[in-house]
C-alpha cells in the first residue's frame, strides 16, 4: 500500500508499505484523507525529534475495516475521525479526564509498518499519511457519514488543538477579548473557537496581509498586518488596555514574548507553536504580579472522543466551519508539492487523498 515515509534523510512516498492487521483494543482504518500540519514538517526539519524511519501524518480520516477483540464502539464500515491520543484510561491523569497528560501515551511510538521487512515506526500513534492504519480504539471518532471525511480529517488536530484551546485550555467568556498571533490552520481555529464562545474582540495577527479575508471568516473582528512591524502598537490602538486573552500559534519565541506583553490584568497567554525543542523565552517578571498567566496546551486538552463528536455536530449546524479549512487536496502521489504550499504559507491546509 502507499504511504509517506522519512528516513532520516529524505521524504518519500512508497508503495510497498505493509501494516499488520488490529490487535485486541485496536481498530484498522483505511484512511480517506489526512492533513498536512506543520508538525509532519517538523519531525522532517528535526523540529520535533521522533524515531526514523517512521511513517508521517496524524490528521486523518477514514472508514473503520476492522476491529480487534473487545473494540464495540466502532464496526466495520463506520466513519472515523482519528486522534493522536492513544491514552490508557485507567491512569490519574485519565481518571481526571485529562487523556491529553497520560503518561502511557506520550513518548513511546508503536511499530505496527513495515517495509521490506523493516519495522517502521508510527507517528504520533497514528501515522495517517497511509492507506491503512492501526489505532487504539480510543482513538477513533465515529462521526457521521454526511461529514465529508475531506473535512473530518481536520477535526482530529487543527480543530482539536484551536477550538479546544480556546474552549478546553483558556475557557474564554463571553464578551471577553482575544489576540490570535498567527493566523493559519491552528490560528483559524482559535479564533473559530473565540467565536463559538461568544468573544466581544479577537483580533487576529498576521505578517501575510493575503490571510485577511479567512480570518474574518472564521471570527476575526480585527486584522492586523504584522509584514511592516508595529504589530503590537497595532493591537494596543484596538485594545489599548490589552486582551483577556492572547494565543501564540506560530512558535516563534519573540512571538511569545509579544503575546505576554499584549495582556491585560489578569489575562492568559496561551502557547500553541511549536518551537524547537531547546528553544527558551523571556519575559517581564514584574508584569506577571498583575495576575497574568503564561499556559501550555497539549492537543487543545481536549477529549477526543467528547470532544470530535462535538465538533462534527457543530458543523452539522453550520456553526463550526471545516470544508472553508480545506485549501487544497493533493493526491498522496503530490506530497512534495503539498509541503512546499504548506511551508511557505499558501493554503491553510493542504489535505492528502487516497
Amino acid at each position: 500500500m502507499r504511504g509517506v515515509v522519512f528516513d532520516g534523510r529524505e521524504v518519500r512516498v512508497v508503495d510497498d508499505l505493509e501494516v499488520r492487521g488490529p490487535g485486541p483494543g485496536e481498530v484498522l482504518v483505511a484512511v480517506a484523507a489526512a492533513g498536512l500540519c506543520h508538525s509532519d514538517l517538523s519531525v522532517v526539519d528535526g523540529t520535533i525529534p521522533f524515531p526514523r524511519p517512521v511513517v508521517l501524518g496524524h490528521e486523518g480520516a477514514g472508514i473503520v475495516e476492522a476491529v480487534g477483540a473487545g473494540v464495540t464502539h466502532v464496526a466495520p464500515g463506520d466513519h472515523v475521525a482519528l486522534s493522536t491520543l492513544a491514552n490508557c484510561g485507567a491512569c490519574a491523569d485519565c481518571d481526571r479526564g485529562r487523556p491529553t497528560m497520560c503518561r502511557k501515551a506520550i513518548g513511546m511510538p508503536g511499530r505496527p509498518f513495515s517495509r521490506a521487512g523493516e519495522p517502521l515506526h508510527q507517528f504520533a500513534s497514528n501515522s495517517a499519511f497511509a492507506e491503512r492504519t492501526v489505532v487504539r480504539a480510543v482513538q477513533a471518532v465515529r462521526i457521521p457519514q454526511d461529514v465529508p471525511l475531506t473535512s473530518a480529517a481536520l477535526i482530529g488536530c487543527g480543530v482539536l488543538t484551536g477550538v479546544g484551546a480556546v474552549l478546553n485550555r483558556a475557557r474564554v467568556g463571553h464578551g471577553e477579548t482575544v489576540v490570535v498571533i498567527g493566523a493559519g490552520g491552528i490560528g483559524l481555529n482559535v479564533l473559530q473557537g473565540a467565536r463559538l464562545a461568544g468573544a466581544r474582540t479577537a483580533v487576529a495577527v498576521d505578517a501575510k496581509p493575503a490571510k485577511e479575508a479567512a480570518a474574518r471568516l472564521f471570527g476575526a473582528t480585527h486584522f492586523v498586518d504584522a509584514s511592516a512591524g508595529g504589530a503590537e502598537a497595532a493591537v494596543r490602538e484596538i485594545l489599548p488596555t490589552g486582551a483577556d486573552h492572547a494565543f501564540e500559534c506560530v512558535g516563534d519565541v519573540r512571538l511569545i514574548r509579544q503575546a505576554v506583553d499584549l495582556l491585560d490584568r489578569h489575562g492568559q497567554a496561551v502557547l500553541l507553536g511549536v518551537p524547537p525543542a531547546g528553544a527558551e523565552a523571556s519575559f517581564r517578571v514584574s508584569s506577571m504580579y498583575l495576575d497574568k498567566t503564561i499556559m501550555g496546551c497539549r492537543y487543545g486538552s481536549s477529549r477526543p472522543q467528547r470532544d470530535i463528536a462535538l465538533y462534527a455536530d457543530l458543523y452539522r449546524q453550520g456553526r463550526l466551519l471545516l470544508d472553508e479549512l480545506v485549501s487544497a487536496a493533493y493526491p498522496v502521489e503530490d506530497f512534495a508539492k503539498a509541503a512546499d504550499d504548506a511551508r511557505h504559507g499558501r493554503v491553510a491546509r493542504a489535505v492528502l487523498t487516497f
